[in-house]
């Protein structure tokens, strides 16, 4: 019984953190979502996209995707939060890559 409280007492400790640490994003079907920028990470080139029906995807640029305003190419630093855009994804296996994003406002 003496060795099961200090384990107990760790994981009673660990469950605040596990829960800190989960993602809370969403992994959707390739395809095109429209709703507001939640969060934008500039030094990884990160955005958090909540769309229209609730979801919430977590978007990493790489060097193709394609980043415009009303048909201008525009850098990364025009995302802005609260920003409404459109998002073109591509699913693959768990991970969603940014096509294309569009600022809408």
């Amino acid at each position: 019984m003496n060795r099961i409280k200090p384990l107990l007492l760790a994981f009673l400790f660990m469950v605040p953190f596990l829960f800190a640490c989960e993602s809370g994003t969403d992994v959707v079907e390739s395809g095109t979502y429209q709703g507001t920028v939640d969060k934008v990470v500039p030094e990884k080139r990160e955005i958090y996209v909540k769309t229209d029906d609730n979801k919430r995807l977590e978007l990493y640029f790489t060097d193709n995707t394609s980043l415009t305003r009303n048909g201008q190419t525009v850098e990364f630093d025009q995302l802005k939060e609260g920003g409404k855009v459109e998002v073109q994804v591509e699913k693959t296996g768990q991970r969603l890559d940014p096509v294309a994003v569009t600022i809408l406002e």
